[in-house]
């Protein structure tokens, strides 16, 4: 279900990005790779670039062919670089891309946007998520954080509410919804990545060894890049505005705590 497409896959030098990208090759994907670093395996197609400001993002856009069928979203920051380079790439820049290449993606094409089990708060948050994703374009995010009072150490865990919200939101938007564009998330919980070490710095030990132990072990790439797929496959055509928990059943484990069952 992938064989001859062209899917995009952002933050292929490293962790789950590399896997998608290495795995949609091998199921015959024409594959296009996006990262501020150069990958280490080969790829079909590889563009240097930094969708952490309108620039980066223009740059990317004005190298993509004319006509895609995926864009995956993996690209992210841990929150250690601080929250206005955090929301700037794991969001703003993910949303400018996304709609940029929107008019490039063929009818009944998918958006497929790594979240993570770190957005679960969403709900408890959600007039301030509101707030953070009705502001359009790509603003000065340095100033959105000083004038809603954004704390460095919330950067990663907010940055993943404000993509859940807008998943589902853009799965309704004219943009997208009008060619049929399918936009869906999926969200790991702890990833034996590159920067799990950083996501610990951010986190704590103990709320990533937490989740660790609810569920037996931490995921690894190799986990997570099949779903990431299958949401760009034309086997999820009927699948829109959805979050795919792919977490080891991390996330029905908090369920049942919060909600008493």
């Amino acid at each position: 279900m992938l064989f001859g497409k062209t899917i995009v896959v952002t933050g292929v030098a490293s962790g789950i990005g590399a896997r998608t990208a290495e795995l949609a090759g091998q199921l015959g994907a024409d594959v296009i790779g996006i990262d501020v670093r150069e990958p280490s395996q080969g790829i079909t197609s590889f563009i240097k670039g930094d969708i952490s400001s309108v620039a980066g993002v223009t740059d990317i856009v004005g190298q993509l062919p004319r006509r895609i069928d995926a864009l995956a979203n993996v690209a992210g920051l841990s929150g250690s670089t601080g929250i206005a380079a955090t929301l700037a790439v794991n969001f703003y820049g993910l949303r400018a891309l996304s709609q940029a290449v929107a008019s490039r993606l063929r009818e009944g094409g998918a958006i497929v946007n790594v979240a993570s089990i770190a957005g679960y708060g969403w709900r408890a948050n959600l007039e301030r998520a509101k707030t953070l994703t009705a502001i359009e374009g790509f603003p000065d995010v340095a100033a959105v954080a000083a004038e809603h009072g954004l704390k460095n150490e919330e950067g990663y865990p907010l940055s993943k509410e404000l993509l859940l919200l807008w998943t589902m939101q853009a799965a309704h938007q004219p943009l997208f919804r009008d060619r049929s564009i399918r936009v869906n998330a999926v969200s790991p919980g702890p990833v034996e990545t590159p920067i799990l070490k950083q996501f610990r710095a951010v986190l704590g030990d103990e709320r990533v060894d937490s989740d660790i132990t609810r569920v037996g072990r931490a995921g690894t790439s190799a986990d997570i890049a099949p779903a990431i797929l299958f949401l760009c496959s034309d086997g999820a055509r009927w699948v829109s505005g959805a979050n795919l928990p792919v977490d080891g059943g991390l996330e029905a484990s908090i369920n049942a705590d919060v909600l008493g069952f």
